[in-house]
Order: C-alpha cells, then structure tokens, then sequence
C-alpha cells in the first residue's frame, strides 16, 4: 500500500514524486515507456528557470536521480484502469500488476500527432520539432517548414517569423482554418509564405539531420521537395485519459476538464501536466501542476488521519 501512485514519469509526474517525497509520503512511479515524457525530444532545454542549457535527457535523468534518492518506487508499467473503492485507489497494469494506494495523482501527458511518414521519427530532435518556444532559437536565420493550418501552426509559425529567415506553411486543406487575424499576421510578413493543398509526403535527410521536406500538390499530384533545415509539426496533440474518465471528467478534446487545483469530482485522484485542460502547454507549467497535485494529495492524506 502507497500513500500516493503516480501514473506518468514526465516533468509533471516526477515533480508529483518529488514533492509528495519531501512530504514524508510513500509513492510509486508508474510510466509506461521512458522517464521524462516529451521532453527528452528537446535537444536543448534554455527556457528553465536557473538552467541555462540541459538536454531533455539530461533534464529527465536529473529529475529520476533525485526522486530516486529520496526513496521513490517506480515500474515501466502502462496503467489501464484505476479502482477506487472504499477509499483506497486499485491501479491496474496493462502488464497484469495491481498496486494499492491511498490517492493518485495522474499525469500521463499527451503524444504530438505525427504525420506517418517514413524516418520521421528518427528525425525527432534532429530537425522536426514541435515547439517554436522550446526549439525555435536553434533555427535562427534558417529556412523551416510548418505544417498544419490551424491556431496553433499559425501561432507556432508567428513566433518563427521573428527568427528564421524563411517560414514555408504547408497546409493539406484548401485554405488555412486558424482564426483571420493570426492570418493577417503572417501574410503581412516578408518571410513567411503559405502554401494551401500541400500534403507532406516525406521528409529528406542528411548525416546532421533534416534536408527537405517534400510535398504532393493535392490539385495536380505534383511532387517537389523543398529544402528547409526544419519542420515543425503542428498538427494536433492527443491526449491518452480515455482509461480514467469514470474517475475524472473530460472535456470535448479529451483532456481533464480540472482547473489550476488540479481536483477532479474523484476524491484523493488528482491530475496534473499536459494531460489537463489548460492553455499553455510549457515544462514550467507541467511541473507547477506535479506540485499542486501532490500537495493537493498530500493535504488529502493529512486530513484522514
């Protein structure tokens, strides 16, 4: 029996850990691949407060050592289902395990929808990217691509635009969908061109990384490639909550329809990170979550006693 599960080893779960640690609880990490969540896709961490560089890997590394010492259980097991019955909270594994816990914080992230191309992954930080705010420094003065039409490929190509000396939008619709004044904004810029019925159909690669991006005219089934040094994918996020919505409610995209508290209408489960509706989707805010979930928890735990 644990004081507190937490389902998901990202920043906001290993900070759950942490925080829930330093307050003299017991606690079990489950993640179901690799600790550190989408942040070891980050070649390069800047925008950490009090760390002026670090690699995802390093960053995830540092934070697994340090709740580690401080005596924190963890499985690489995938959670399907939690019980809660009587108080207690049954975690169920996907791998046949059941672990026992008083309260548990979720924190399971979400997964950047990727376009299904050949190499694609493996060009994961090495040239395709998802973030303009984590990533876009390191293409300063340099030609990137951006696909998707939406607000957030709009957005994402906006603040692009203030680096890079040439913004391709590669958008596989007719016109662009995000809203008309973010459109304004780019077509307005000199280095920004957008491109509508494009489909990307592969990426091009060399020994340091991307080289091109080549793109199927939807109208003529034209192929060309463009050479670009970047390509950032913003094409939508999926979030993975669907196994715990009869503990916690979703809102219409599937992320947890819980506040700044990080509560649910569950009580002693708590949600925290990516995987709950918010606006701004940053490793500070995902680890700002850990913190209120597990003294959230915490709080719960002292209450009971």
């Amino acid at each position: 029996m644990y004081d507190i599960i937490v389902i998901g080893g990202g920043p906001a779960g290993m900070t759950a850990a942490l925080y829930a640690l330093r307050n003299g609880k017991s606690v079990l990490v489950l993640e179901k691949h690799g600790f550190g969540g989408q942040i070891t896709y980050s070649p390069k961490v800047e925008n950490y407060p009090g760390i002026k560089e670090m690699s995802g890997n390093e960053f995830a590394d540092k934070m697994l050592e340090q709740i580690l010492a401080l005596g924190a259980e963890v499985e690489l097991e995938k959670a399907v289902s939690v019980e809660d019955a009587d108080g207690r909270k049954l975690v169920k594994t996907e791998e046949g395990s059941e672990f026992e816990s008083m309260t548990v914080v979720i924190a399971t992230g979400v997964k950047h929808r990727m376009l299904g191309l050949p190499g694609e992954n493996e060009l994961v930080g090495n040239g395709i990217s998802f973030c303009a705010v984590c990533d876009g420094d390191f293409f300063s003065n340099e030609t990137v691509c951006v696909a998707g039409g939406g607000n957030s490929a709009l957005q994402e190509a906006i603040l692009l635009a203030e680096k890079c000396k040439q913004v391709i939008i590669l958008q596989d619709l007719p016109q662009l969908t995000g809203e008309e004044t973010l459109q304004n904004i780019l077509r307005s810029r000199p280095n920004v061109t957008i491109e509508t019925d494009r489909k990307i159909v592969g990426v091009e690669a060399g020994p340091d990384g991307l080289t091109g991006v080549t793109v199927e005219n939807r109208l003529t089934g034209e192929r060309r490639t463009i050479p670009s040094d970047g390509l950032f994918i913003a094409i939508g996020l999926i979030p993975e909550n669907g196994p715990f919505e009869a503990l916690a409610d979703l809102n219409q995209y599937g992320y947890f329809a819980s506040g700044e508290d990080c509560l649910t209408r569950t009580p002693g489960v708590f949600v925290a990170g990516d995987c709950r509706s918010k606006s701004i989707r940053q490793l500070t805010t995902a680890c700002a979550d850990g913190a209120v979930a597990a003294l959230a928890a915490c709080r719960y735990l002292n209450e009971r006693k």
